[in-house]
């Protein structure tokens, strides 16, 4: 878990580049929440305190300040990472146990409890909209408009110059964690392959306003939590399928699910929500996915 969190560094440090060094005050105040909480949660259950350095609260705290506005309330932050060690985690038995995944199960409870201060954006101290919330409430020239041309937005949205959540920003960099990641041999390929190619087909086959195979499939893959679930989120070892074919089906549900949010939801993001859904399809996955066993017959 640590190395995850490790391969997450560049993202913390562009994070605070790009919304200010106070941005480390969240982040940092959610991983040592997490790790209290944690403590807390192995004591009542009379389990091993040791068992808070493995990293996974950490990181749980982590992920979770990734996907929160830059200038959300510490109080609020602190419910939503409550929530996720608290019940997410524990209340299914600890790490291992928990069906969803934690940091997904909170930010989910923070955008039901507080949608208002879940989705106001700031960027260099002004208010603004994220990519998506134009394409939402205004269409997709009006997305290019903001940015003056097809290729400064996919610039901007590449490197991170835009307005969202904290960890959210730089595809580039979580595209380089993801690399890390997969070099580490923590994540394996089929999840964030498939992820990519479905939600790619279908936001160019389905995602334009022109008629079909209109859509933008690269402004789908640049904004939002795209990356970051596709790369990092939907990869937890304890929340996705153990086969490599489950992963390739968990990762093409994540993408369709994902689209469908986005397209015809109220809502403009549905990565967390895409995630958190397959996390429940999981235990289905892997019953009835799994590897043959040669030199076997039927009973």
């Amino acid at each position: 878990m640590w190395r995850v969190t490790l391969s997450l560094i560049p993202v913390i440090m562009y994070s605070a580049y790009h919304f200010g060094v106070k941005v480390l005050v969240p982040i940092v105040f959610a991983m040592a929440s997490a790790m209290a909480l944690e403590v807390v949660c192995l004591a009542a259950r009379r389990k091993k305190i040791a068992i808070v350095f493995d990293g996974s609260a950490a990181l749980t705290g982590l992920l979770l300040a990734f996907n929160v506005p830059p200038e959300i309330d510490l109080w609020i932050l602190f419910i939503g990472v409550a929530v996720a060690v608290c019940i997410a985690k524990h209340l299914f038995g600890g790490i291992g146990y928990n069906l969803f995944n934690p940091a997904f199960i909170g930010r989910a409870f923070l955008l039901a409890a507080w949608p208002a201060e879940m989705t106001h954006w700031t960027l260099n101290g002004v208010s603004t909209a994220t990519p998506l919330g134009i394409l939402k409430e205004h269409g997709y020239s009006a997305v290019v408009e903001a940015f003056g041309s097809k290729t400064a937005m996919y610039w901007h949205m590449f490197i991170g110059d835009i307005p969202g959540c904290i960890g959210e920003t730089s595809a580039l960099l979580i595209i380089v964690a993801g690399g890390l990641l997969f070099y580490w041999k923590i994540i394996n390929w089929q999840t964030p392959a498939a992820y990519l190619m479905s939600i790619l087909l279908l936001s160019w086959m389905f995602g334009g306003n022109s008629g079909f195979m209109s859509g933008d499939p690269l402004f789908y893959a640049l904004s939002g939590g795209l990356c970051l679930a596709v790369f990092v989120m939907a990869n937890d070892m304890v929340t996705s399928p153990l086969t490599l074919k489950g992963k390739f089906v968990f990762g093409l549900g994540c993408g369709v699910l994902t689209f469908i949010i986005r397209k015809y939801s109220a809502y403009p993001e549905g990565v967390s929500y895409a995630v958190l859904l397959m996390n429940a399809c999981t235990p289905l996955i892997d019953k009835y996915i799994v590897n043959r066993r040669y030199g076997t017959q039927k009973a």
